[in-house]
């Protein structure tokens, strides 16, 4: 069996997420392998895909979003996961999924959609982002849920282990 996972990352956040998923599901004895939404151009030999992308603004980065229309009609055959990594503080605001997440849910029929908080630190930022971060009152900080995303991903992996999917 052989899972991408792919996010898009403004700042690398995201992206270290996306490793973190894929070194889990490798010592579950399931190959992973992470790309970045725009290096992929096929879906031949992946049976299961794990998405994820920052959220800013309240949205999802192009990258993943054109990377779910790109392969919209491959996700039929395929087992879709899909996080978002954004809210911040603690408690994480805001406390609601991303706009675009119903969309993107539909067309990939995913089986499962997490938000996760994410991270945002002052020296990553552009002097636009830091004015936003200013007017929003974002707090600073690692805010991700490690156990959280574990856990998350022990489930992904129960479920590849379980009832695996030939490609098509």
């Amino acid at each position: 069996m052989t899972v991408l996972v792919s996010a898009s990352s403004r700042h690398g956040s995201t992206m270290e997420i996306a490793h973190v998923i894929a070194g889990i599901l490798t010592d579950r004895g399931i190959e992973a392998e992470v790309r970045e939404p725009e290096d992929v151009t096929t879906l031949d030999g992946v049976e299961a895909i794990v998405l994820g992308s920052g959220v800013y603004l309240g949205r999802w980065l192009e990258p993943a979003k054109a990377f779910v229309e790109r392969f919209a009609p491959a996700f039929a055959t395929r087992r879709v996961w899909l996080y978002s990594s954004g809210p911040l503080g603690d408690p994480a605001k805001p406390e609601v999924d991303p706009v675009d997440a119903a969309a993107l849910i539909e067309t990939t029929h995913a089986l499962d959609h997490r938000v996760f908080p994410g991270r945002l630190v002052g020296s990553d930022l552009g002097l636009g982002e830091r004015l936003i971060v200013k007017g929003v009152r974002a707090p600073y900080g690692d805010f991700r849920p490690w156990p959280d995303i574990t856990e998350w991903v022990g489930d992904i992996a129960n479920q590849l282990a379980a009832t695996p999917v030939a490609t098509a």
